[in-house]
């Protein structure tokens, strides 16, 4: 897929922009500041209904308006839609497509984007959201379904947490009582998650592995080869189904229900979990170089953009690649294979603040400095 027209509208520090666009790379090369990343982050916003900078939705709306509109005309072969997201500072945001109006949730997937910038080196060195973030991510992009999965999850673990606060203060034997329901209800939705997670997972590893290999190809052979495993504290690798996720799960439940009441916290789950990164014999959190925590958060991006790509089967169901000031971190090695990788993609977008920050002999369309200020 790729997207040919851009509009934004009191989105950050653009009051007004449009820009055309051709399938393959296209550039953005301004300095530091004039809101190139904005116009990629933009992107992103539509295939994943949030930012890869901030947390909430209030920073991207122009503090001169109350509301932000991103739209985009997304093609897919001979299929053409325009799909458009009002953001609001305060209250629920808006879809529509093709200018009627629809439910957020029916967008997803609409747009297809990857999107590596430097927070991503979170992805290693931060913390256990930050990698469950990622998978979840990619568990959504390919299935949108999953969205309504997590937000089960997310009620129902807020619900329960809340319950076990109160039998914290209270072992009142009704209230207790309601906790076998809220069990229910949340193994449901986490079972579902984490087997989610687990199918990415399986399918990810080799890309994962060879993206690493090729992109560290000049590092010493023993930090070369990477691992990926799901972390949790309860044992689900051999489990085929949902349902045996979900059996396993209840039985933890039961095993620290009094600890749980004691501390008021749900001790086991979706929310607990993390992904396991391993480069060569150490854990590549706290252990890797710089130069390898960039390799593996590239790594791990464009194994993303790999298997939602073989999932497609076609260039027209791509997801479009967003590089967002990425080179200027990378060595020369590292910066012309990924300048390899990157031309499979039918549209890439890449941002830089100078020309120097590229790699020699990309080929595409620039947009330069002038063209950007708002």
């Amino acid at each position: 897929m790729w997207i040919s027209r851009l509009s934004l509208r009191n989105y950050r520090s653009y009051p007004e922009l449009d820009l055309e666009f051709e399938p393959g790379v296209t550039t953005f090369v301004a300095d530091n500041g004039t809101g190139k990343t904005n116009i990629v982050e933009a992107i992103g916003y539509l295939a994943h209904q949030r930012s890869h900078r901030v947390a909430f939705d209030a920073p991207l709306v122009n503090e001169s308006a109350q509301t932000a509109t991103v739209s985009a005309l997304v093609n897919r072969d001979q299929r053409h839609a325009t799909v458009e997201v009002s953001i609001q500072s305060k209250g629920a945001n808006r879809a529509r497509v093709n200018r009627s109006p629809v439910k957020m949730k029916e967008i997803l997937g609409l747009v297809s984007c990857v999107v590596f910038a430097p927070e991503d080196l979170s992805l290693v060195r931060g913390e256990p959201a930050e990698r469950r973030s990622w998978i979840d991510t990619l568990v959504v992009s390919r299935n949108p379904r999953y969205a309504s999965v997590i937000t089960d999850f997310e009620r129902a673990l807020k619900q329960r947490n809340a319950l076990l606060k109160r039998l914290r203060e209270e072992r009142d034997p009704g209230l207790e009582a309601t906790l076998d329901i809220w069990n229910m209800a949340y193994a449901d939705s986490a079972s579902e998650l984490v087997f989610g997670r687990q199918k990415i997972l399986a399918d990810i590893v080799e890309p994962l592995q060879n993206n690493f290999a090729y992109i560290a190809a000049d590092a010493r052979l023993e930090r070369q080869g990477i691992k990926a495993r799901y972390d949790s504290r309860i044992d689900y690798s051999q489990v085929e189904s949902a349902t045996e996720c979900r059996e396993l799960l209840l039985a933890a439940l039961e095993r620290r229900r009094t600890t749980e009441i004691e501390r008021g916290l749900t001790l086991h789950g979706p929310g607990r979990d993390d992904l396991a990164l391993t480069i060569g014999d150490h854990p590549a959190k706290g252990y890797a170089s710089h130069g390898e925590t960039w390799s593996l958060a590239l790594a791990m991006q464009l194994a993303g953009w790999d298997l939602l790509s073989s999932d497609a089967g076609s260039a027209a169901e791509q997801p479009v690649l967003v590089l967002d000031d990425v080179f200027a971190e990378l060595d020369t090695g590292r910066r012309s294979r990924l300048a390899s990788r990157i031309t499979e993609a039918e549209q890439v977008f890449i941002t830089a603040a100078v020309d120097g920050d590229l790699p020699k002999g990309l080929e595409g369309r620039k947009i330069g400095q002038e063209r950007l200020l708002p």
